[in-house]
């Protein structure tokens, strides 16, 4: 039996026709699903990588509430949430852009990250308000106690300077001070070689706010060398953080009224012209002095 290649050309061109465009379309198919594969795994590469920046991103924010947190309780549980983090991290970095199942959990775990990454934010900031409010009452207080030291110690100035005007005016004073040498009769001098003794007077003044009772007045016969007349070593008096010698004392009875006061110095010694000082102390105070000439 003989085939009509003329009669078959057509059928075979239509067949030809079919696959040609079967072809095309299986062709179209693949690149089509290749390229939608390649943006697939692109876009999971991306979304990996946007991960593992939000999980650095938390990781640096609980890095930062160590040099913030003074808690010891609320450090101690960041620095978990931390290890936390960290460690989901390191699984993220080993899991495959291509592991959706993966991927989904660690961002379910992210989820749950931002949760109480919030929550110890609210306790930050709640405990940051209330260092804060004491901060601003410890100034306060601070404020309070240095107006109250300061004020104290100005009350303590005044009460001094107060003590010391008191101690001032009741400080007693010497006044019609006159100092003298007399001859065995009692008539001044004023040659050495014609005196037997020195003669000290004084008033001490009338003053209502001095203490009445015993005092013991001193007075200081300094010759014009610079030495002190004493009769002995062991006659000195308390003045000034010391002791100094006196050349005569006398204890008195004040009460607070005028006091006239004589002492006598009996000239025993070698004696050189010059000038003669006359120091008056009682209670620790200088009250005054008087200097006089003698010729030889």
């Amino acid at each position: 039996m003989k085939i009509n290649l003329k009669e078959r050309t057509p059928q075979l061109i239509a067949v030809i026709g079919v696959l040609v465009i079967v072809m095309a379309i299986l062709i179209g198919f693949l690149i089509t699903r290749n390229t939608q594969m390649s943006e697939m795994q692109q876009q999971f590469t991306i979304d990996k990588q946007e991960l593992e920046d939000e999980y650095e991103a938390i990781s640096l924010q609980y890095e930062g509430f160590k040099f913030s947190v003074q808690n010891d309780s609320l450090l101690y549980k960041l620095e978990n949430e931390q290890a936390k983090v960290l460690r989901l991290q390191e699984e993220l970095r080993m899991t495959k852009a291509s592991d959706q199942a993966e991927i989904k959990r660690l961002k379910d775990e992210l989820a749950t990250l931002r949760k109480i990454l919030r929550s110890y934010v609210q306790q930050i900031d709640s405990l940051n308000r209330l260092n804060e409010q004491l901060r601003a009452e410890n100034r306060q207080i601070t404020d309070q106690y240095q107006k109250t030291t300061q004020t104290l110690r100005q009350v303590s100035q005044e009460r001094e300077q107060l003590s010391e005007r008191v101690s001032l005016a009741a400080q007693l004073v010497a006044t019609n001070i006159s100092a003298k040498a007399v001859n065995d009769r009692g008539r001044d001098q004023s040659r050495l070689s014609r005196s037997t003794q020195f003669v000290v007077s004084f008033t001490i003044a009338r003053n209502i706010t001095a203490e009445p009772g015993e005092r013991t007045v001193y007075v200081r016969m300094m010759t014009p060398d610079g030495s002190v007349l004493s009769k002995s070593p062991s006659n000195t008096f308390p003045y000034e953080n010391g002791n100094i010698l006196y050349s005569m004392k006398r204890i008195v009875e004040y009460g607070g009224e005028e006091m006239p006061v004589t002492m006598y110095w009996d000239i025993e010694e070698f004696l050189m012209p010059g000038t003669y000082k006359a120091d008056i102390f009682a209670d620790g105070h200088h009250i005054g002095s008087y200097s006089f000439d003698m010729k030889d």
